[in-house]
Order: structure tokens, then C-alpha cells, then sequence
């Protein structure tokens, strides 16, 4: 019963990576955590080493069905729910022309069609919240750049943060704020994967870094919870970028006058 004292937060895709450091620091703030993922493994794994303010369920966000019975459960359990983070994610690189309708699907049905339903269903518990509900959607710097086979990536990206505007207008009048945070490349399991199958690049992409690092799960946590909070009461609507400068470094213009470079600005 402990819990229902606390801010519920429920986080899909918790088991690991940035959904497991935002149920850490949502912790230590003082609340309570629901951790949401298809991971049963992982899920135990988590739990044990957060302690009494967490709980996991065994969710799969393609399934309205498991997500409804996610939400049944912290309303019945916790009783209350303060916050949301859709971290729930999973990737489908390969040239755009050899992508079959079910490759592309996979990866909107998780992130796209997965953020929406788990959403939709938390809204019931979270226009009863004390101080107001707050959800937080998980889009990528992909949501803003195009990105070389990656087209479901990119539209999904580009989609979240859609649908984070669309509800943030909507649901405003049942006290429940939306915003996204966007991270760039951040070292999750997944990422460290994708490392190992080749898949990825990593000093390539840190070079196009202006900070020249990948972030760690918990620089992207701490903006998620600030965005979950009283503290950022009056933000509706909007994508917080997280990405050390990524998205906005123009450093491919030349830096120093060159004679052969004609002066166009």
C-alpha cells in the first residue's frame, strides 16, 4: 500500500535502457514506478535491483488486449496514475526498396501504434490524477532528420511527435500534459547490438557529434522526469531535444574563409 502514497509512473519498454534509468530516477525522487515490457527476464531482473516502489507487468504493446489488462492491474494495485513514459521501441533497418509491408509494420506497431494505444488507455487513470497527468513520448533525432535506410524509423519518429502535439492540444482540458523527448545516440542493450551485428557505426556517429560522445540512459532520464513533474507545469506540447547538438550542428559549412569558397551569405 506504500505505493499508492507515491506518483505512479508507468514506463513501457522498462526493463532495460532508458526506460530502466528513468524508473531509477523516478525512484529517487520519491515515487513509484510500473514497469511495463514483453521482457519477462529482464523485468525481474529490474525489480530486484529497484526495490518496493516497483512492480512489473509482463506487457505487449502491439496487443490492446495486454495493455488494457496492464492498466486494470495499476488501477486495481496501485490505484492511481501520475505519469507515463512510452519507452517501448525496437528498430528495422534495410534499404528502403527491399522493405517487405511486414518489416515496415513491425516497427510501427511498436512504436507508433503501440505509443497511441498504450496512451489511449492510461487516459482514463490519469485525468484523475491530484496534480495533473503527465505523459512523456520517446521520439529520436530521426524524428527531425532523414536518415539513410531507416524510412520506418523515420516515420515513426516523425509520427510520435505528431501525436504528441495532437493530444497535448486535446487532453490539456482533463489536466494531462504531453511532451516528447527526443535523444540522440544513446548507449542502450539495443544500440550495444546493433554495435555487434554491424549494424552501426559508433565512431562515426559520435564524430558527428558536437559533444563527440554517445549519451548514457540517465542524461536522458533526468529531462524525462523533469518533463513528468510540477517543475515543468506549464510545458505542453513540446519535444525537448537530447541529443548533444546533433540536430543543429552545421559544422559541414567551412569554418575558415577560403578564397575558393564563394561568400553566399
Amino acid at each position: 500500500m506504500v505505493r499508492v502514497e507515491r506518483p505512479v509512473m508507468a514506463i513501457t519498454g522498462g526493463a532495460s535502457g532508458i526506460g530502466y534509468a528513468t524508473a531509477t530516477q523516478w525512484i529517487k525522487t520519491g515515487g513509484a514506478v510500473v514497469l511495463m515490457d514483453r521482457d519477462a527476464i529482464g523485468l525481474d531482473a529490474a525489480v530486484k535491483v529497484l526495490g518496493q516502489y516497483s512492480r512489473a507487468i509482463v506487457t505487449d504493446v502491439t496487443s490492446s488486449e495486454s495493455v488494457d489488462a496492464a492498466f486494470d492491474s495499476i488501477a486495481d494495485i496501485e490505484t492511481r496514475l501520475d505519469a507515463v513514459v512510452a519507452c517501448a521501441g525496437n528498430t528495422g533497418p534495410g534499404p528502403s526498396a527491399l522493405v517487405s509491408d511486414k518489416q515496415f509494420q513491425r516497427v510501427t506497431e511498436v512504436h507508433l501504434a503501440g505509443t497511441f494505444r498504450t496512451l489511449r488507455t492510461a487516459h482514463g487513470l490519469l485525468k484523475k490524477a491530484e496534480a495533473g497527468g503527465s505523459i512523456v513520448t520517446i521520439s529520436f533525432v530521426a524524428g527531425r532528420v532523414g536518415m539513410p535506410q531507416r524510412a520506418s524509423y523515420n516515420a515513426v519518429k516523425h509520427g510520435i511527435e505528431g501525436l504528441t502535439k495532437s493530444l497535448a492540444v486535446e487532453w490539456a482540458m482533463d489536466g494531462i500534459r504531453v511532451n516528447s523527448v527526443a535523444p540522440g545516440y544513446v548507449w542502450t542493450p539495443l544500440n550495444q547490438k546493433l554495435e555487434s551485428n554491424g549494424q552501426i557505426d559508433t565512431s562515426t556517429i559520435s564524430a558527428r557529434i558536437p559533444v563527440g560522445r554517445w549519451a548514457i540512459p540517465e542524461e536522458i532520464a533526468k529531462p524525462i522526469i523533469f518533463l513528468s513533474s510540477t517543475a515543468a507545469s506549464y510545458i505542453n506540447g513540446h519535444t525537448l531535444y537530447v541529443d548533444g547538438g546533433m540536430t543543429i550542428a552545421g559544422d559541414w559549412y567551412p569554418a575558415k574563409e577560403d578564397a575558393n569558397v564563394p561568400n553566399i551569405l
